[in-house]
């Protein structure tokens, strides 16, 4: 029961710190985080001294900058202070569920990373962790280099669909209001459906870069999606008839034969 409480008083705190930062001009915590953190930060909450610090010294040799924390509740006060990108999270805390720890953090930020490491298993074990918000899921005994592959691929799908400290993206004649998830051509609003919001949004936030048809789908659709590129395809051609002029000479969303699309913006 202490232990608990305990946790639940390390929540409250990182709450209160939500308004605390609002009371100075901040709108929320995470955008706090957004305006002073750095990428590739990450905070192991592992009880085990000797596994917490063999991941750490991994992860430092392959460039992350690394905090770590042995019991839940002084994680979640790390966290109130210092916004990591990445939590590697142990599911077998002295202190506290990890479980509950994973439900807490996705409640406070939607974005950040948050990976299990636990000797647990079991299927449901996993089903429960990823459906509580986590990212990925890794059993003990693992190879640190398969640790530190899975928290790059994670970073690198995110720094695609998430610029944290912006919530208006332009490329004229295009708006996009991230915090209502609406988009504009000259003020305005086009209706579009979730994904293909999601898919002009990878595209304005990687101007002038070629996208194929592959990496499209593990962004939008995630990379478990069952179907194939034809998908980008159609959702292309709609959102053409939304936004561009004329639609059979595209001037935003050009095709790049043989690979995929690009998203035009001039300078």
């Amino acid at each position: 029961m202490e232990s608990s409480w305990q946790g639940n008083q390390a929540f409250y705190a990182l709450q209160r710190c939500v308004w605390y930062y609002h009371e100075n001009g901040f709108v929320m915590l995470k955008e706090a985080f957004m305006e002073t953190g750095y990428r590739n930060q990450v905070l192991i909450i592992e009880d085990d001294n000797h596994i917490r610090r063999f991941v750490a010294i991994n992860l430092e040799r392959n460039g992350f900058e690394v905090s770590e924390a042995a019991l839940g509740r002084q994680a979640l006060q790390h966290i109130a202070l210092n916004r990591p990108d990445v939590i590697v999270l142990d599911l077998m805390l002295p202190d506290m569920d990890g479980f509950e720890i994973c439900r807490m953090l996705r409640e406070i930020d939607p974005d950040i990373v948050i990976i299990i490491i636990t000797a647990r298993g079991q299927d449901m074990d996993k089903i429960k962790g990823l459906g509580l918000g986590a990212d990925d899921y890794i059993v003990k005994p693992f190879n640190p280099l398969e640790l530190v592959a899975r928290i790059r691929t994670v970073l690198r799908r995110t720094q695609y669909v998430e610029k944290r400290h912006r919530k208006v993206l332009w490329s004229r004649p295009i708006r996009i209001d991230l915090d209502s998830n609406q988009l504009f051509k000259h003020d305005c609003l086009i209706e579009v459906t979730p994904k293909e919001y999601q898919l002009v949004r990878v595209f304005v936030e990687n101007p002038n870069i070629a996208l194929s048809r592959n990496e499209l789908l593990n962004l939008v659709w995630g990379e478990d999606f069952v179907g194939d590129t034809k998908t980008v395809d159609v959702h292309v051609r709609k959102l053409r008839e939304k936004l561009e002029d004329d639609s059979s000479k595209p001037q935003l969303i050009e095709t790049v034969w043989g690979l995929g699309y690009r998203w035009r913006k001039d300078d």
